[in-house]
This record gives structure tokens, C-alpha cells and sequence, in this order.
């Protein structure tokens, strides 16, 4: 129901804004500033106290990493490159480091061709890449950074006894690189100073600090985590410091590695003003010795300073947009204020194409001692199929997303994406009623008997699930509900909790639960995995395990032919979607709103709010020529 807030709940919001405790500034300051600040919005329950790259992906720490560091590269969706950021370029080599590039230089673009040609003849298990960074990158406190930084921070990333995180094995998983307690057991990465001693690669002279080579496995995909993945540290702040007792991602941190943690030395376009920053509002200013600039020479990021203020919920943060105690809200945006705020002056509503998947997952698989009871329905496909055939995509995106969405086909890839989407991996969009007379028919060849309350019984009980979720997905599990009881199946809300992933998922005490899935050319040698294959502390939450689909995973994987690599994409949405496992709900647009009157040029990306790089990348102050 679209409604406006009430004037007991103004008020309260007004003394959330005006009496922050902890903050050192008024959260008001944005009224009289004039400088080119930009007041960023975000709605959490507290603000991370360190920022170590690797420790931790929940709330707003990532976003702030990934300002404060860089990794080699960014991915572009849409032409499916590398984009530059420490790395200036990349190519694959042959073993005598000769560039299998269109063009025949370390520049050119990749020859898939010839890459296949080269490698496919090979016995050997691995491919060899070579890298070049730019020469004027620096960490934010004077150093150089060089390959050696490269060097060391996937050197860490392959050696659990150091990293504690198990995150970057995954990372790494395809670099052919081993080191154990900080003593190497196969060399995979080569510079200057940790050379190949067979003496292949030519690192010329004048190129010590910029190019090094990676032995990869033979997987289009292995290059992928490397590059867009891994924030790159310092060497010379951690290495001294990082031992087996000592280890980087640090639960105890005391001394030296507190204040590396509370002082990150980043490369990146942000640094982080630890002396304004606090547990109510994250500082950055712009890096001025930022090494990438607009093309006419200028600061590539458009404003002097970012200031990140906390918001303990939805309500308070948009009255502060609206009032103009911040510039921009780095949250999504529910259809209900979009429409109250599309009517007000100076309001600018971001509408972007989510990319990411909302799906049920069943507990196909589940471990001991879960493996019992009415989990067992699941292993049975034509089971899994009446549920898909039940859900109205179309419902939900109309009445829980007010139409901002799309329905999604049952192989869980956009139909936007037009490199990859297969057409007949959409098995679930024919008209509702004809699917729920399938659907009734499958179940009454299962399950005939009913309640009372025209429930399915299994062995005299009722069939009724626990659907586990966060407590904002009430809505879509009160519509789940109504249409799963169409085919006499009860669902019941359970409430995830802060940690569902280990309290539930991976232990598999669940029945079903729902996931946010993305697949695209950028992940899938990774992701399809992770969803599919991978049975222990992954994405396969339901433990799914079929040995067509493994098999085709593998071979989609290990092809190097780009086009059949894409052809067997295509092969896998019909595949996965004809498991019925994980059944897609929708795909919801990214809504978020910045205010005009301070600046203006806001660019609306897919998959991202209002405050985004290119938003960044392209601000003006309002008046400023």
C-alpha cells in the first residue's frame, strides 16, 4: 500500500537525522556545503570498523574495499573484455611467450583461434598468460606498486595456512600456482625476481616492475577471478607481518595488524580519511595521484569527497533524501517510494535491470541427520516440477515488484542476454491454468489424498514446507503460499536469521529456502559449479548431484572453442532447468534516487544503484560550468 509518513514518525526521524550519537558532524551538513561533497545515503545496522579487502563481503565493506584497492582488472558484461585498471593489458602466450593475439603483439586483442590451435595440441595441463601493468601505480602511501605486489597477494591467496580465508582458494582455483606455509610447492606465477628458470618468458629490460606471466589451467574462465576479483595488497605493509600464527584475515588483530586494518594502504581512486570516519559515517576523499584519468586529462572521479552516512532503516533514510540531508541513497528502492517521490521536485529515480535471478531452492540432497521426513518428496522430479509449475512468475512481479521486474525463463539466464539466453530452456511460461492442471495431475498421481483443508497428505500427515528467508520477503511468501496451496501444498515462513548460511544451508537444515542467482559468460566456469556440482560450503545448497549435468559443466569448462563454450551454455539452461531445482521467481529492477539540486549527470547501470563508478565518472555540481 502506498502511504506517506506520519507526523509522530517525522519527528522521529528528524532527531534520527539532527542527533546522530557518535558522529562527530551533524548529518545536516549538507544543507550548508558547498564544497564538492557528495552525501551518500546507506541503510544498515552498523558500519564495518576495518576494511581489510579480504575479511569481509556483508554491508557496505565490500563496496568500500573495492574503492580503496583495485584489482587487475574490471569485466565489461556487454563486449565480454577486460577493462584496465592496475593491468594496462593481457594476453595468452604460447610456452615460449610468444602472443597468440590477432594482431601478434602483447597489446593485440585474443585470437581464440589460435589459442585453441596452440593449446589443444598440448599434453601439457596448463596455458600461459601474461600480464602488464601500468608503470605509475602507487599505494596511498608513496610506495610503487609493482608485479611483486601481484605476486604476493595470489601467492597468499593459494596458501590457506597464511590467508585464513577460504574464499581465495576459490579465487585461485584455477592458477597453477601451490604454496603451503609460506614455502612454494609449484611455481605458477613468474617475475623478474621469481623467475622461470628454464628461462621461457622474456621480461625485457625496463619491464621488471610491470610484467609477469601466470600458468593457468586450460579454462577460458581461469583467467576471470584473477583478474576482477582479487584486491591487490601491498607487500611491504603485509609481508612483514602476515606469519602461520599471524594470518591475514585476522579474527584477533592487535598491534601492528589493528592499525594496518584501521589504515588500509590502498591503490585505489579512494582513500580512506580515517581521521573524519566513525561508526556513523565512512570518509573517502579522492585519490589526487590516481594513475587512470578522463580523457581529457581530468580526475576520472568528479568529486572531491564521498561521505557515506548510516541509516539504521528504509524510512529514515528516504525522509533524508527527500529533505535533502543527503545527495544520493546507495540502497534499492521499493516501488511503493519511487512513485511517492517521482512526484516531487529536484528527484532523480534510477531505474536499472537487475541481474540477478530470485530462485526457490529444494533440498534435494539433504546430509545427515537431515536426510529424512518429508525432505524426501524433493528427490522426486515430477514432485519438483508440479511446485515450478505452480509459481506465478508474472503474479509476483506484479503485485510484489509493482511491475518493476521481469519474469525469468527456468534456465536462469536473462533473455536479455543475448550471447548466451536459450530459448528452450523456457519451460515454465505457458498460460497458468494449463500449468496448474499439469501441475494437479502430477500430484494426484503422487499424492491423491487430501485434508480437510484440501492439503496433499504424505503418509496421513499434511505436505506443508518451511520456507526459509529474510523477514523483508514476507510478501513473496505470503503469494508463494497462495499459489503452492492450488496444488494442495502448505508453505510456512521461517525466518534466516543474520548467518542462514551456516546456521542452515550448509548443514542442510532447510527445506526450501531462496537465492540470488547470476550466471553470465563472466562467471560461468566458476558459478555453474558452485550451483550445481559442489556439494560442501557452496551455492548447491540443496546438494544437487547429477552426473549428466557435472559431466556437461566439465566439458563447458574445459572447451577452448569460444563458441562452443557458449553453445554449451546454452545446453546447460535446459539442463538445469529441466532439474527443477532451482525455480525462478523473478528478476527484480535496481530502484534507487539521488537529488538534483547539488549535482547532476547520474547514470543508471545495470544491477546497481544510482551511486555507481560511472555515476562517479560523471557527476557535475549544479551551477558550475
Amino acid at each position: 500500500m502506498k502511504r506517506l509518513i506520519s507526523a509522530a514518525l517525522t519527528i522521529c526521524l528528524m532527531l534520527a537525522l539532527f542527533v546522530t550519537p557518535g558522529c562527530k558532524t551533524s548529518i545536516g551538513q549538507r544543507k550548508n556545503d558547498q564544497s564538492s561533497t557528495l552525501y551518500v545515503g546507506y541503510v544498515g545496522s552498523s558500519f564495518p570498523t576495518s576494511f581489510m579487502p579480504w575479511l569481509s563481503r556483508d554491508g557496505i565493506a565490500p563496496t568500500v574495499a573495492s574503492m580503496v584497492y583495485n584489482t587487475l582488472f574490471s569485466y565489461d558484461d556487454e563486449s565480454g573484455d577486460f577493462e584496465p585498471l592496475i593491468a594496462k593489458n593481457w594476453c595468452y602466450v604460447s610456452l615460449d611467450g610468444e602472443p597468440l593475439t590477432t594482431d601478434g603483439t602483447y597489446e593485440g586483442k585474443t585470437d581464440y583461434a589460435a589459442v585453441e590451435e596452440y593449446y589443444s595440441d598440448l599434453s601439457d595441463d596448463y596455458m600461459a598468460v601474461r600480464i602488464e601493468l601500468y608503470d605509475n601505480v602507487y599505494w596511498s602511501d608513496g610506495e610503487r606498486l609493482t608485479v611483486e605486489d601481484v605476486y604476493y597477494s595470489f601467492d597468499v591467496a593459494t596458501d590457506n595456512t597464511l590467508s585464513n580465508h577460504a574464499g581465495a582458494l576459490a579465487w585461485t582455483a584455477d592458477l597453477c600456482h601451490e604454496s603451503n606455509k609460506g614455502k612454494l610447492i609449484r611455481q605458477g606465477m613468474f617475475t623478474a625476481k621469481h623467475p622461470d628458470l628454464s628461462g621461457t618468458y622474456p621480461i625485457r629490460e625496463g619491464e621488471e616492475d610491470t610484467v609477469m606471466y601466470l600458468h593457468v589451467n586450460k579454462i577460458f574462465g581461469s583467467v576471470t577471478t584473477l583478474f576482477n576479483t582479487i584486491l591487490i595488497i601491498p607487500e611491504h605493509i603485509w609481508k612483514p607481518i602476515v606469519s602461520e600464527s599471524q594470518q591475514l584475515n585476522n579474527k584477533n588483530p592487535q598491534g601492528e595488524f589493528l592499525d594496518q586494518y584501521r589504515n588500509p594502504v590502498g591503490s585505489g581512486a579512494w582513500i580512506l580519511n580515517t581521521n573524519e570516519t566513525n561508526t556513523q559515517m565512512i570518509v573517502l576523499d579522492r585519490n589526487p595521484d590516481y594513475h587512470l584519468k578522463a580523457s581529457d586529462g581530468s580526475p576520472l572521479y568528479k568529486v572531491d569527497k564521498i561521505k557515506i552516512l548510516l541509516y539504521l532503516d528504509s524510512n529514515t533514510a528516504i525522509f533524508a533524501l527527500r529533505k535533502g540531508y543527503i545527495d544520493i541513497l546507495d540502497s534499492a528502492v521499493s516501488s511503493n517510494y519511487v512513485s511517492l517521490m517521482e512526484k516531487e521536485d529536484n528527484i532523480y529515480i534510477s531505474r536499472s535491470s537487475g541481474s540477478a535471478v530470485s530462485c526457490l531452492v529444494l533440498n534435494v540432497e539433504p546430509s545427515s541427520p537431515f536426510d529424512n521426513g518429508i525432505k524426501l518428496l524433493f528427490k522426486d522430479k515430477s514432485f519438483r516440477r508440479a511446485i515450478a509449475l505452480a509459481v506465478d512468475q508474472q503474479e509476483l512481479v506484479d503485485k510484489i515488484l509493482d511491475g518493476s521486474g521481469k519474469t525469468v525463463s527456468a534456465g536462469l539466464i536473462l533473455s536479455d542476454n543475448k550471447l548466451l539466453y536459450e530459448e528452450k530452456s523456457d519451460l515454465l511460461s505457458f498460460p497458468l491454468e494449463k500449468r496448474l492442471k499439469i501441475a494437479n495431475e502430477l500430484m494426484d498421481g503422487l499424492y491423491p489424498q487430501k485434508d480437510a483443508d484440501g492439503y496433499r497428505l504424505y503418509n496421513g500427515k499434511r505436505i506443508s514446507f518451511e520456507l526459509l528467508t529474510g523477514a523483508g520477503a514476507q510478501d513473496t511468501v505470503s503469494y508463494l503460499q497462495r499459489q503452492l496451496s492450488k496444488i494442495g501444498i502448505e508453505l510456512v515462513f521461517k525466518a534466516s536469521g543474520s548467518s542462514p548460511e551456516t546456521t542452515y544451508l550448509y548443514r542442510s537444515d532447510f527445506d526450501i529456502t531462496t537465492q540470488a542467482v547470476i550466471l553470465s559468460m563472466a562467471n560461468a566456469d566458476v558459478m555453474y559449479r558452485a550451483h550445481f556440482v559442489t556439494t560442501e560450503r557452496s551455492s548447491n545448497y540443496g546438494k544437487y548431484s547429477d552426473e549428466v549435468l557435472t559431466k556437461k559443466i566439465e566439458e563447458m569448462r574445459h572447451t577452448l572453442n569460444r563458441d562452443l563454450k557458449i553453445k554449451l551454455i546454452k545446453e546447460l539452461q535446459i539442463l538445469t532447468a529441466e532439474a527443477y531445482y532451482k525455480i525462478p521467481l523473478y528478476c527484480s529492477d535496481v530502484l534507487s534516487a539521488a537529488r538534483t539540486d547539488r549535482f547532476s549527470g547520474y547514470v543508471s547501470m545495470p544491477g546497481a544503484t544510482a551511486f555507481n563508478n560511472e555515476t562517479l565518472k560523471n557527476l557535475k555540481m549544479v551551477g558550475v560550468s
